[in-house]
C-alpha cells in the first residue's frame, strides 16, 4: 500500500493501524478472531508498507479471495478520507471494475544493438526479481531500467529471461517476454509465436499415439487425454464450466450464453463417459492368447506331430531321450480319441 507523496509520511503506529483494517476489511483476519490468517506488513520504504498473508486460516478454513481487491480499495479509499488526502464524500454504489487493481506489466525483449532489456514496471519488487534473475539495473536520465550486456552469450540471454519471466509471472506481473527469449514456448506452422501452448501439447501426444510402436504405448500416451481426474478432457469441461461461471457473474443478463459453454462441458463429460473403459480396452489389443494347459489334447497331438516329423526327416537329428524309436516311430500322426457320447462313468 502506498500513501500520496505530496502529504507527510504517516508513522509506523499508523501504518501499522492500516494494516490491521486492510486484513480486516478482507476478512483475512478479523478483529478477535483467533484462528484469522496469519499476517505480516513489513515498511522498508516511505509512503509505502507491505502485507503478506497466509490463506489457510489457523482452523484449516481456507479464506475466499473473491472480492478482495473491491474491499481492499474500498477501505484505502476510507482511510485516504481521514488523513485529508481525499474527499470525504466516498460513491456509495460500487462496482468491482471501479475498484479493478491494475496488473504492472513488464516487458523483455532483444534490443538493435543486441541486449536484452526489461521494460515497464519499475517498482521495488520487479527491479529486486530482475536483479536476482541476473538483469544489471540502470539508473540514468531515461530512468530506471534493467538490462544484459551485449556480450552476454545467447543461450545465458535465454536462460535469465525466462527464469526471470517465471518469477514475475508468479508474482503477478503481466510480463511480454520477446518469442525468441522464451524456451518454454512451443511453436506451430499455424501458431509461429506459440501462444496456443495447450494445443500444442494434445498435438504432441497426437503424435506419440500415432508413432506408438504398441497397443500398450497407445494406451500410454491415450490416459494423458481421458484420465477422468487430470486427463485433457475433465480439465477442459472444468475450463468451460469455469466460463459458464465467469460470464453469469460479469454479465448475469448473458444467461443465453452461459448455457452454451455449459452445454459444451455436458457434451465432453458425456464423450468421457463414451471413452472410460476403451484404455483398458486398448492395452489388451495385441496380446498374447492364453495357451493351452499342459496334457491338453491340443498339446499331446503338437507333441506326436512333431515326433513324426523328426522320424520322416533324414536331416534332422535324432533326439538323444529318444533313441532308436524316434527312426522307427510311424510317420502317420495318432489321432486323438474322442470322448464317448454317453453318460459319464469312471474307468479304471
Amino acid at each position: 500500500m502506498r500513501s500520496d507523496p505530496r502529504y507527510p509520511d504517516l508513522s509506523d503506529a499508523q501504518w501499522a493501524d492500516v494494516a490491521r483494517r486492510l486484513v480486516t476489511a478482507t476478512g483475512l483476519a478479523p478483529a478477535g478472531d483467533p484462528d484469522g490468517c496469519r499476517w505480516a506488513a513489513i515498511r522498508n520504504l516511505d509512503h509505502s508498507v507491505h502485507i503478506v498473508a497466509t490463506v489457510v486460516r489457523e482452523d484449516g478454513r481456507i479464506h475466499g479471495t473473491y472480492r478482495d481487491a473491491l474491499h481492499v480499495q474500498a477501505e484505502c479509499n476510507r482511510i485516504a478520507a481521514e488523513l485529508g488526502h481525499l474527499p470525504r464524500t466516498i460513491p456509495s454504489v460500487t462496482t468491482a471494475k471501479d475498484y479493478r487493481m491494475p496488473t504492472p506489466a513488464i516487458s523483455i525483449s532483444i534490443e538493435p544493438s543486441g541486449s536484452v532489456s526489461a521494460k515497464g514496471s519499475s517498482d521495488d519488487l520487479s527491479a529486486a526479481l530482475l536483479k536476482h534473475a541476473g538483469f544489471q539495473e540502470k539508473a540514468d536520465w531515461y530512468g530506471r531500467r534493467h538490462r544484459l550486456p551485449t556480450t552476454t552469450a545467447h543461450a545465458d540471454r535465454v536462460a535469465v529471461a525466462t527464469h526471470a519471466a517465471e518469477m514475475l509471472r508468479a508474482a503477478r506481473y503481466n510480463v511480454d517476454l520477446d518469442p525468441k527469449l522464451d524456451t518454454g514456448r512451443l511453436t506451430t506452422p499455424t501458431d509461429p509465436q506459440g501462444l496456443k501452448v495447450a494445443g500444442r501439447q494434445v498435438l504432441e501426444l497426437a503424435d506419440q499415439i500415432r508413432g506408438a510402436s504398441s497397443a500398450a504405448d497407445a494406451a500410454k500416451a491415450l490416459d494423458q487425454l481421458l484420465d477422468p481426474d487430470d486427463g485433457v478432457l475433465a480439465r477442459l469441461r472444468e475450463a468451460l464450466e469455469a466460463v459458464a461461471e465467469q460470464v453469469t457473474n460479469l454479465a448475469p443478463d448473458e444467461y443465453e450464453l452461459s448455457d452454451r459453454f455449459s452445454s459444451g462441458a455436458e457434451l465432453i463429460g458425456t464423450a468421457e463417459a463414451e471413452l472410460a473403459d476403451t484404455i483398458s480396452d486398448l492395452r489388451t489389443i495385441g496380446a498374447a492368447p492364453a495357451g493351452p494347459e499342459p496334457g491338453h489334447p491340443v498339446q499331446v497331438a503338437d507333441s506326436l506331430r512333431t515326433r513324426a516329423a523328426l522320424a520322416r526327416s533324414a536331416a534332422a537329428p535324432a533326439p538323444p531321450s529318444i533313441g532308436p524309436l524316434a527312426v522307427a516311430a510311424p510317420a502317420r500322426v495318432p489321432s486323438v480319441p474322442a470322448a464317448s457320447a454317453g453318460p459319464v462313468g469312471r474307468t479304471r
